[in-house]
């Protein structure tokens, strides 16, 4: 092992240390320590707590029944324009957005999708990353969401929720943002970074593409790690040791940059909250408009994975 892989290494125990310290801890700590919460942990904190429940469902299940209090926030208002869902919106729009809502910097965040799979899992890291990159830093995700929350007997309402508006400002910060330029720099050899594809194979072999991108394929030297992978089966994802574990056993833990992607930086956020905010990886970082936005443009190089 090289000296520069031995200091990785070394940072790399050092933050997994400091996660599972705080991650010990038994709320919601004020600097955003505990992203996933189950039911049981979810209902315990409610009460004296008393976070945001952001539910990002769709507006006939959160009308069918949702957890008391929960403001609806669906996740359509944290995407782009059909032609390119993965687009992200400008700060003006993210300002006002989280403003209606009753978002604040102050108070803790829960965000609830529905559970029903994998991939829809990625829905809810979406979100948490935009969040997290507009300067909220107290966010938390139900693991399993709205189905682990039924599983668990505990109660739903059909009362809706009308927010207090907040006074909040929202600005995307560059930390766990890859651009376009940022990729085309890896590309060419005058940035270092592991680009890691979360699409299922057909995606990255070229044999499936997404209906909004131009060209089939992946980006030139990209690894491929799929975002179920986090998954032991059914719409949980794995704990925290179980991401570490995940993320050694594949060579992430010592990759250096890596930069996650998709077609639209849904399950490439999956994979984004695994390595960075579950596994503890610093310099993890999401390209929103993954695959879809790079096909765009004609003269953006894509290729067959595994070819």
């Amino acid at each position: 092992m090289t000296l520069e892989n031995s200091m990785r290494r070394l940072i790399f125990v050092l933050a997994l240390g400091l996660a599972a310290a705080l991650n010990a801890q038994g709320g919601l700590a004020a600097d955003g320590a505990r992203p996933l919460l189950s039911p049981s942990e979810l209902a315990s904190v409610m009460a004296d707590q008393k976070p945001l429940i952001l539910d990002i469902r769709s507006n006939k299940a959160y009308r069918s029944g949702h957890i008391r209090g929960a403001v609806h926030g669906p996740y359509r208002l944290f995407r782009g324009p059909r032609a390119n869902p993965g687009r992200l919106r400008s700060d003006a729009e993210w300002t006002a957005a989280f403003r209606a809502l009753g978002l604040r910097k102050d108070r803790p965040i829960v965000i609830v999708h529905r559970g029903a799979s994998a991939s829809d899992f990625g829905a809810a890291a979406r979100v948490y990353w935009t969040l997290k990159s507009t300067g909220f830093r107290s966010l938390s995700i139900l693991n399993g969401g709205i189905a682990a929350w039924r599983e668990a007997d505990l109660p739903l309402s059909l009362d809706p929720v009308a927010p207090q508006p907040s006074a909040v400002t929202a600005t995307l910060e560059n930390t766990w943002l890859a651009t376009a330029a940022d990729v085309a720099a890896i590309i060419d050899g005058r940035a270092e970074a592991t680009l890691l594809d979360a699409r299922p194979g057909g995606f990255w072999s070229g044999e499936q593409k997404h209906a909004a991108a131009a060209r089939a394929g992946t980006l030139p030297q990209a690894g491929y790690f799929t975002h179920s992978n986090w998954f032991f089966g059914g719409a949980a994802i794995v704990d925290t040791a179980a991401a570490r574990d995940l993320a050694e056993e594949n060579g992430y833990a010592e990759a250096g940059p890596i930069v996650s992607f998709c077609n639209t930086g849904h399950w490439a956020a999956t994979n984004w909250f695994a390595l960075s905010e579950l596994a503890g990886l610093p310099n993890v970082r999401l390209y929103p408009e993954s695959m879809v936005g790079w096909t765009h443009l004609a003269t953006n190089p894509v290729v067959k994975g595994g070819s």
